[in-house]
């Protein structure tokens, strides 16, 4: 039978003089009210305000905001913009971490704490810049088009929070009345957040109080949502109570920092994480899983979620590439396909700060850092696929989200094959997730053009097609 190879591998063709480079957009004169709509097509953009600079300043993340509509952005999450504690801020993490206090003398003043160890809801750290700054940052981003969530830290606050001596019954305590920090409800035992005090949410005060503070920035910053810390170690009744107070102000997107579908129901959180399908991507790129793990996920996914229920689709994230290593090295020659398959399977794609610019290094956590701000292949590849998720419906990943079909394959345990389709759209996916060349017949018949270099590819599902090894095609009809 006779036997075709597809020998265009995709990292070539991004390399190209980009023929279908999307335009920049013209800039509305007022931001929409946010809708379902939006959840459809948008792309989620976390910052990292301390380290996508060398000044580590809003100013200077700011000035790009206009550029990231070159990469389809539609949501800007800003991790936490708090002052941070200075009792017991970190200088190190792990079993064995330290705090500043114990470092040397002339060493103290670089340790700048996790901006997940708040001291103040209600102010801006100062080495980001002042609040005229942030609000700056808001209006330059309904400007162009986006909108910003802030980083939500409501399970545990810095032991310098004001709360600490005027509400420690806001706090969880032990047997000696002490003020601790978070449990891992699953051990029982501690994090190993020490640089924080975990807050008791029976205090119905605290919640009062939390709620309030979370109005705060609605009402007055004019921001657009929350993506919230840790949300399933808060009691789900809080969010019951909350979430309907925000929402009552303004349309808000809410990002649950958790997997657990009961934080999508009843319009509560709009997206949770899709942690699961991060953690196959990385087994199946280091040959610790096949696609048959990927195809177990998936159905496991239709049942435990509804089909209106959203996810974030990530290869990278604040907590992975500081803790669990880069892109590159948890993915290595898979990189590029388990992007785009990031931006095509069902759901919103997230770009962390850096991975535009093929940030290499995993980021310090309390000490400054900086990306690279270079345009390459890593630009171009998250621009063209950008343009595919926020103009095609195939891809629609929200409440109203499109079909999505396993393509029968010869070889289902190294090649993935799917289809998406909505409204007579069609983006296919075909990628062989092996060190190996693989033969096999997809069964799927028809004309495409090949998105990554426009060419006309023709299926048949009667051919035999070699694919290279980590090649990876999305076609459009």
């Amino acid at each position: 039978m006779k036997k075709i190879v597809i020998a265009l591998t995709a990292i070539l063709v991004i390399g190209c003089k980009n023929e279908n480079k999307p335009s920049a957009t013209e800039t509305p004169k007022e931001i929409a009210k946010f809708s379902p709509e939006v959840e459809e097509n948008g792309i989620i953009y976390e910052v990292n305000i301390r380290q996508y600079s060398p000044e580590g300043t809003f100013n200077a993340f700011t000035k790009d905001i206009p550029q990231l509509k070159e990469l389809g952005v539609k949501i800007i999450w800003v991790m936490p913009i708090f002052p941070i504690s200075q009792t017991k801020r970190k200088a190190t993490g792990g079993d064995d971490s330290k705090f500043a206090s114990e470092m040397p003398k002339e060493e103290q003043h670089k340790y700048l704490g996790s901006y997940y160890a708040v001291s103040d809801f209600k102010k801006v750290n100062p080495e980001f810049g002042t609040i005229e700054d942030f609000r700056n940052l808001v209006k330059t981003a309904h400007e162009n088009g986006m909108y910003v969530i802030l980083d939500w830290v409501p399970n545990h606050t810095g032991w310098g929070h004001v709360w600490i001596k005027e509400h420690p019954e806001y706090y969880t305590k032990n047997a000696k009345g002490e003020i601790i920090d978070p449990i891992n409800p699953e051990t029982g035992k501690s994090w190993g957040w020490s640089d924080v005090a975990d807050l008791n949410y029976d205090n119905q005060e605290l919640r009062k109080e939390m709620t309030s503070d979370m109005l705060h920035w609605i009402k007055n910053e004019n921001i657009d949502g929350f993506r919230c810390d840790v949300a399933s170690n808060v009691p789900l009744d809080f969010w019951q109570q909350a979430i309907p107070q925000l929402r009552k102000e303004k349309n808000i997107f809410m990002l649950a920092e958790a997997w657990e579908p009961e934080l999508l129901k009843d319009g509560l959180f709009d997206m949770a994480y899709n942690w699961e399908s991060h953690h196959t991507m990385n087994r199946i790129a280091q040959g610790k899983n096949s696609v048959k793990e990927w195809d177990k996920f998936m159905k496991e996914n239709e049942s435990k979620y509804s089909a209106d229920d959203i996810l974030m689709n990530f290869v990278d994230n604040h907590d992975e590439n500081s803790w669990n290593g880069t892109v590159k090295g948890r993915l290595g020659k898979a990189e590029e396909a388990m992007t785009a398959l990031s931006y095509v399977m069902p759901g919103m794609p997230l770009i962390y700060s850096g991975n535009e610019y093929g940030l290499n290094h995993s980021l310090k956590f309390f000490e400054k850092d900086s990306i690279p701000k270079t345009k390459g292949k890593d630009w171009e590849l998250r621009a063209k696929l950008g343009k595919l998720k926020t103009e095609n419906p195939a891809l629609n990943g929200g409440k109203n989200k499109a079909k999505y079909t396993r393509i029968k394959t010869d070889d289902d345990t190294n090649v993935l094959a799917f289809v998406r389709e909505k409204n007579g759209k069609k983006v296919v996916y075909i990628a062989n997730f092996s060190n190996n060349p693989i033969n096999t017949k997809i069964a799927i018949t028809g004309e495409f053009i090949n998105y990554m270099t426009g060419k006309m590819m023709g299926l048949n599902e009667k051919q035999v097609y070699t694919i290279l090894p980590w090649q990876y095609f999305v076609l459009v009809n």
